[in-house]
């Protein structure tokens, strides 16, 4: 069974090649344009989705060593997403199943980001829960069983990703600002300043990174770092020392909150997806957490953590398998939730 994943839910043109649950081919295009407006710009992202889908399908195949005849299905995000940049790979994925009469399985973006726990071996077992952290969503999800699940906490405000992003152009790093910061954060000093840990109310399993960002922007204008004609930029070591302290704050609040979910759950097994579970340091916190608490932790390899169709396929085959195909009639939904 060979699955044609497709992802353009925003600034990435993938392409995958998913063969009975073993990746065959993932082809990941990211628009560098980006970088000179400091964020994703919906128009240009949907422009250069139009221009590159053909292409990085082509490529996928060919690594693969597949032709569009050898195919069994295609899987395609559909939301949530920029509806421009979702809109081009749905419509390409709706023509392409017409033309070869494929079953075409619209795959809600978040869950690709679950299910790229399935990727590689060992892989969670069922019921397990998921932290998806990403430049736009921070959530705790149970999965009770496959495509079964159940929402626990959400941001309030900022998601961690796009904290980070922000902060980072605070600190004049550039965009996307969270490799950067962890990059830097492994030589500075994370007790630098004591940046708040926002918990919410006793019990809550919901995250808000607002205050953690406003406070690095209130630390640095006190400094006259910030904001004002006089603005001088941080020296070296500061700026090492300032990612660190802002680092250890988001992910005290991610590992705190994950852990205490899985305990209240009872569950074994945790997972984390989505762009920001590529940072190290919340790797590192939570493979030792797991292992002082008893649990078992999965986290993707790096190139299955950001934005990929690989995940798509995935998460796609799981939808075949219980005979979840959709119809020519989906549409793109910008603000899709879970099933």
């Amino acid at each position: 069974m060979k699955i044609l994943g497709i992802e353009t839910s925003c600034d990435e043109t993938s392409a995958a090649i998913l063969e009975n649950g073993i990746v065959r081919s993932s082809v990941i295009s990211s628009h560098l344009v980006h970088k000179e407006y400091g964020g994703v710009v919906p128009e240009l992202a949907s422009r250069a989705h139009q221009k590159l889908i053909v292409p990085v399908v082509r490529e996928a195949l060919g690594t693969a060593g597949a032709s569009a005849a050898d195919l069994s299905a295609i899987a395609v995000t559909c939301g949530p997403g920029l509806m421009g940049a979702l809109l081009v790979g749905l419509n390409f994925a709706k023509g392409l199943a017409l033309g070869l009469q494929l079953p075409l399985l619209g795959v809600n973006h978040l869950e690709g980001h679950i299910y790229s726990n399935f990727l590689s071996q060992p892989a969670p077992e069922f019921p397990f829960l998921c932290l998806v952290v990403s430049g736009g969503h921070t959530e705790l999800v149970l999965i009770e069983k496959p495509l079964t699940h159940t929402l626990l906490g959400e941001t309030l405000d900022d998601a961690a990703g796009e904290a980070y992003d922000k902060v980072a152009k605070m600190l004049g790093l550039g965009f996307p600002g969270g490799p950067v910061i962890d990059r830097l954060a492994k030589t500075g000093d994370p007790s630098f300043v004591r940046f708040p840990r926002s918990m919410l109310q006793d019990g809550s399993l919901n995250f808000s990174f607002s205050g953690v960002k406003t406070a690095v922007m209130y630390w640095l204008r006190d400094a006259g770092l910030y904001g004002g004609p006089s603005q001088e930029k941080p020296d070296e070591k500061t700026v090492r020392d300032l990612c660190a302290s802002f680092q250890a704050a988001v992910v005290d609040v991610l590992v705190g909150k994950t852990f205490a979910a899985a305990d209240r759950y009872h569950v074994r097994d945790i997972a984390v997806a989505g762009g920001v579970s590529a940072n190290s340091e919340l790797r590192s916190r939570c493979m030792t957490t797991a292992e002082r608490k008893g649990k078992r932790i999965y986290i993707p390899r790096p190139e299955y953590c950001t934005d990929n169709a690989a995940m798509i396929a995935m998460a796609g085959s799981f939808y075949l398998r219980q005979g979840q195909a959709s119809s020519l009639g989906l549409t793109a939904t910008p603000g899709l939730s879970y099933r």
